[in-house]
């Protein structure tokens, strides 16, 4: 990773209020929202039905990842992620798009940012789901190479090989779940 500080002072805005609780089955501290252990009481829904995800719950599994370059911060609080910039396709609900704003026009963390959110999501959905990754339009001069990039699985795959890039993915996922959502 570079030492060059993009954005030596960003912007830091208050996370909005959760509207839904906590997920009971997300484990504190864990990458995965179900980690496999259950207790007896638990109750499972029998049905085949797939259960529906809205935009609130994409937003609560990608609010708390913390920024690459301001790691004491959230993609929230710097307003690089929020929930009207992600969209489902109403023709295939199990399709959506998650934008992202960089906080700098010429951010050089947005690819890891997006990959952030991307691991972030194929560890947390069920494989049905088929998300694609974005830069708002115009808040990037990269913009079309970033958005090719990130949607690219052997790209994708290839970075995460990748250990070094691999260490800071997981230290900035690891803060999903440990800032508080409330003020």
């Amino acid at each position: 990773m570079s030492s060059e500080v993009f954005n030596p002072n960003p912007t830091i805005f208050a996370p909005a209020k959760s509207k839904k609780a906590a997920y009971a089955y997300a484990k504190p501290h864990s990458l995965w929202l179900d980690d496999g252990e259950h207790t007896e009481d638990e109750e499972y829904d029998q049905s085949d039905e797939p259960e529906d995800i809205d935009q609130e719950e994409i937003f609560e599994l990608i609010r708390s990842i913390s920024d690459p370059e301001h790691r004491s911060m959230t993609l929230e609080q710097l307003a690089v992620v929020s929930a009207p910039q992600i969209t489902f396709d109403p023709k295939h609900p199990d399709r959506l798009t998650v934008e992202f704003t960089p906080t700098v026009p010429h951010c050089g963390m947005s690819t890891f940012i997006g990959l952030s959110i991307r691991v972030r999501l194929l560890r947390s959905l069920p494989q049905r789901f088929k998300v694609d990754i974005r830069v708002k339009p115009g808040s990037h001069q990269s913009e079309h190479a970033l958005n090719k990039q990130l949607n690219d699985k052997e790209r994708v795959a290839a970075a995460l090989e990748n250990p070094a890039l691999l260490e800071v993915l997981e230290q900035c996922l690891s803060g999903a779940g440990d800032h508080p959502h409330e003020h």
